[in-house]
């Protein structure tokens, strides 16, 4: 079994302890978003948890950990979402040379088959147009450079949160979106020409540009279709067998079946765009049960 940590919440940048107690204790319990009545209870023993795939904003805490994970026996990754984007859009992003900091460390450690970077998603408003991304995915990715061998990155998906949060700033006057696709859906030729650019950058940098469930239509040569949790990197480096796609994520999805624990809900980060971000009461990380966190995601 895969466990994700997660789509629904940033556990390592906010919940980390959590997690290490969820560890001892050799269980978590799972709420399903849609029926809050249907609580799942995921072994957390090592003979279950074949591997754990961290998403995050901040992987300082992995990174403080990483002796206590390796001697557990822990096999998992990294994603680590960096993005550069102004507070606008991310009001308490960690600080950006924090997080080079503790990647770099991790690569040192882990290598970098097991450290991605998530560029993701790609937002495009007046003050983060396609310049401002060339320029900014320019810079991040030379810092990255040798760290990483993959880069992930996604077109923004209005989902209801997001979109009513974004259209309150677009009423007050301090943003203002940029159109993406046509009428029909198809990429217009500014993000197109944007995605391409994006994808000589990552090759100048030795990196595989990636998409996270965009469809086919929407990649310009240069970027593969892939998987965040992906099965054929899994098999390579530890030769688990993944079982196929998750049925449970959205069609053009490729990612392996795997449980996510977690919940959705508040978050500190705050992001704007945040599909994850949903109302509800705050989570104890004090708490001793495995009632999940609410926070918001990666991602």
């Amino acid at each position: 079994m895969i466990i994700s940590a997660s789509r629904r919440c940033d556990i390592p940048r906010f919940h980390f302890p959590w997690f290490l107690n969820r560890l001892d204790a050799g269980f978590v319990e799972t709420v399903n978003p849609y029926n809050h009545t249907q609580i799942r209870r995921v072994s957390l023993l090592p003979g279950d948890a074949e591997l754990f795939v961290f998403w995050t904003r901040d992987p300082g805490a992995i990174l403080l950990h990483e002796e206590t994970l390796a001697k557990r026996g822990c096999r998992y990754y990294v994603m680590t979402t960096l993005t550069g984007y102004p507070k606008i859009l991310e009001p308490r992003g960690p600080r950006q040379e924090a997080v080079l900091r503790a990647m770099e460390n991790l690569a040192a450690r882990l290598g970098p088959d097991r450290l991605i970077w998530r560029y993701d998603p790609v937002f495009l408003s007046g003050g983060t147009d396609e310049e401002f991304h060339l320029c900014n995915f320019r810079t991040l990715s030379r810092s990255l450079e040798g760290l990483v061998r993959r880069v992930i990155i996604s077109l923004f998906d209005a989902y209801r949160g997001p979109e009513r949060r974004l259209a309150a700033l677009e009423r007050q006057g301090r943003l203002k979106r940029l159109p993406v696709t046509d009428a029909e859906g198809r990429l217009l030729p500014g993000p197109w020409d944007l995605l391409s650019g994006l994808a000589r950058i990552a090759r100048e940098a030795g990196m595989t540009i990636q998409t996270c469930a965009e469809p086919e239509d929407r990649i310009p040569p240069g970027i593969v279709r892939g998987a965040c949790i992906d099965g054929e990197l899994i098999e390579k480096l530890w030769g688990i067998k993944t079982g196929g796609k998750d049925k449970n994520q959205r069609s053009h999805c490729r990612c392996a079946s795997s449980v996510d624990i977690g919940a959705y809900g508040p978050c500190p980060a705050g992001c704007v765009y945040c599909y994850a971000r949903r109302p509800g009461p705050p989570f104890s990380p004090s708490a001793a049960s495995g009632d999940p966190p609410g926070c918001g995601t990666a991602y």
